[in-house]
């Protein structure tokens, strides 16, 4: 009988990885009133890139690079306002 310890199962488990799915549904009278549906997966950062599950790195929310194009987008409206404003100005006031 071999033993592992917590760190091989942990390993292990995120080299493989792990499904979890389960649904729940709430009827009365036949009618259903609720129905969730869940899916867990456990894994490592690189075997979940490897299943193509790589949401996170596009998400502002986790990543800083994913924010960088809506920031530029930003910083060019502001910049094109300014000019605008600026050239409203009389001359003498500049």
């Amino acid at each position: 009988m071999q033993s592992s310890t917590l760190s091989d199962v942990l390993e292990r488990v995120l080299d493989k990885g792990v499904v979890i799915a389960g649904d729940i549904k709430v009827k009365l009278v036949d009618i259903e009133l609720l129905s969730i549906q869940i899916r867990l997966v456990i894994c490592s950062v690189d075997k979940a890139k490897e299943m193509g599950m790589d949401w996170w790195v596009n998400n502002p929310v986790f990543s800083s690079q994913a924010a960088q194009p809506q920031l530029e987008s930003t910083l060019s409206r502001i910049d094109a306002r300014l000019a605008k404003l600026e050239a409203a100005l009389p001359a003498e006031r500049a």
